[in-house]
C-alpha cells in the first residue's frame, strides 16, 4: 500500500465534470464529521463537502485525503465508492454495520472492520462501537457506528507528529488501531473491578449477583469477538510488510499494537473463565444455603413434632381421670356403686392407676 502512484493510474471511474461534482444536494453532507487534505504530513485544506474534497485531491495528486463519517447515508457511501473505486461488498458492509472484525484487501484498497469498546462507569457496563476503515494509496475513510473510538484525538495526535503522518494512510491506520486497542485498557480495568466486586457479593450471599454475573459474561463474549479476530488481523498486516514495502518504523509500531492486542485478548479470555468459575461457585453456595435452610426447616419440624408428642401425651394422661370423674359426677339415682362406701377411694385409685399406666407407656415410647 505504500507504493504511491498517481491517482489516474488506479482510479477506474473517469473524472466527472465540475458541474456534476458541485451539484450535490446539501442533504448528503450532514454525517461528514471532518474531511481534511494533507501533504507531506501537514494539513493543507479542510473542505466542507465531499465534492470539494474530491476536487482538491484531484488538483493535488500527491496529497492524502482523510474523510471521517458518522453513520453515513447510502448516497454518501455510493459517492465515495464511485470516486475512490471502493468494492461494492465493502461498501455494503459499511452500510449495514454489525460486522465481525476483519481485514480484506480489494486491489489497492484495504478494508478493515474494528470493534471499539468503552467502559461506562454509571451503569457499570461495556459499550461497543463499530468502525469501518477504507485505506487506499492516497485516501483514508472512516465510517463510525457508535460513540467509540474518539477519532478526533487520533487526528490531533497525527497532526502533532507530521513525520509519522507523512508516511501516508498506513500510518493513520496504525494510529486508529492503536487508539482502538488503547481504548480496551480502561474496559479491562473496569471489568477487573466488577469481577472483584462480584466475588465479594458472591461470598456475601447477595441474591442479585447471579444476574450480574450473567450480564457481565455476555459482555465478555462480545469483548472476545472484538479482540480475538484483531490478533489475526494484525498478524496478517505484519505478514505483508515486505510485499507492500511498509516503513520500518511503522512496522515496529504495528508490532507493538499486536503485542497489546494479544495481551488484552488473553485478559479477556481469563475474565470469561473467571466468571464461569464464579458462577459455578455461586451455584454451589446457593445450593449449600438451600440445603442449610432445608435442614433448619426439618429440624424445626422435628422439634415441633416432639413438642406435639409431649402435649398429646399429657393430654391423654389428664383425659383418663377427667373421664372417670365426669362419669361419676352425673346426678343419677340408680348408678352402680353410687351409695357404696368405698366408691370414692376406688375411683381415686382407678384414676391414679390409669394415669400412671399411661405415663409409663408414653415414657417407654420416648414421648415424655
Amino acid at each position: 500500500m505504500s507504493d504511491r502512484r498517481p491517482r489516474a493510474a488506479w482510479r477506474r471511474r473517469p473524472e466527472p465534470p465540475p458541474e456534476t461534482s458541485d451539484a450535490r444536494p446539501p442533504s448528503v453532507e450532514p454525517s461528514v464529521v471532518q474531511s481534511t487534505l494533507y501533504r507531506d504530513g501537514r494539513r493543507v485544506a479542510s473542505p466542507s463537502t465531499l465534492a470539494e474534497t474530491f476536487r482538491q485531491l484531484r488538483e493535488h495528486p500527491d496529497g492524502m485525503a482523510w474523510i471521517g463519517l458518522q453513520r453515513p447515508t447510502e448516497e454518501e457511501l455510493h459517492s465515495l465508492a464511485a470516486e475512490f473505486d471502493l468494492h461494492e461488498l465493502a461498501v455494503e458492509d459499511a452500510m449495514e454495520a454489525h460486522q465481525r472484525p476483519k481485514l480484506e484487501r480489494y486491489g489497492d484498497t484495504l478494508f478493515v472492520v474494528l470493534r471499539a469498546a468503552r467502559y461506562l462507569d454509571a451503569p457499570e457496563e461495556v459499550d461497543f462501537g463499530e468502525l469501518h476503515v477504507f485505506v487506499g494509496p492516497d485516501f483514508l475513510i472512516t465510517v463510525r457506528h457508535g460513540a467509540a473510538p474518539d477519532l478526533s484525538a487520533v487526528r490531533r495526535r497525527m497532526e502533532e507528529n507530521p513525520d509519522l503522518l507523512a508516511l501516508g494512510p498506513e500510518a493513520v491506520l496504525y494510529a486508529i488501531l492503536d487508539a482502538v486497542v488503547d481504548g480496551y485498557a480502561p474496559v479491562v480495568a473496569g471489568v477487573q473491578n466488577d469481577i472483584d466486586e462480584i466475588e465479594t457479593e458472591v461470598f456475601g450471599g447477595d441474591p442479585a449477583v447471579s444476574r450480574r454475573i450473567y450480564e457481565l459474561s455476555r459482555e465478555m463474549v462480545e469483548f472476545q469477538r472484538a479482540t480475538r479476530p484483531l490478533v489475526g488481523m494484525l498478524h496478517a498486516l505484519m505478514a505483508g510488510f515486505a510485499k507492500y514495502g511498509t516503513d520500518e518504523e511503522l512496522q515496529r509500531y504495528l508490532r507493538d499494537v499486536a503485542d497489546h492486542v494479544t495481551h488484552t485478548s488473553e485478559r479477556v479470555d481469563g475474565f470469561r473463565q473467571a466468571l464461569t468459575d464464579i458462577l459455578t461457585v455461586n451455584a454451589t453456595l446457593v445450593t449449600q444455603q438451600q440445603n442449610a435452610e432445608m435442614r433448619a426447616l426439618a429440624e424445626a419440624g422435628f422439634q415441633q413434632n416432639e413438642e406435639i408428642k409431649k402435649i398429646s401425651s399429657w393430654a391423654a394422661i389428664l383425659f383418663a381421670p377427667t373421664l372417670v370423674g365426669t362419669i361419676y359426677g352425673m346426678n343419677f339415682d340408680h348408678m352402680p356403686e353410687l351409695h357404696w362406701a368405698g366408691g370414692y377411694p376406688f375411683a381415686v385409685v382407678l384414676m391414679a392407676v390409669v394415669c400412671t399406666s399411661l405415663y409409663v407407656v408414653f415414657k417407654k415410647k420416648d414421648w415424655l
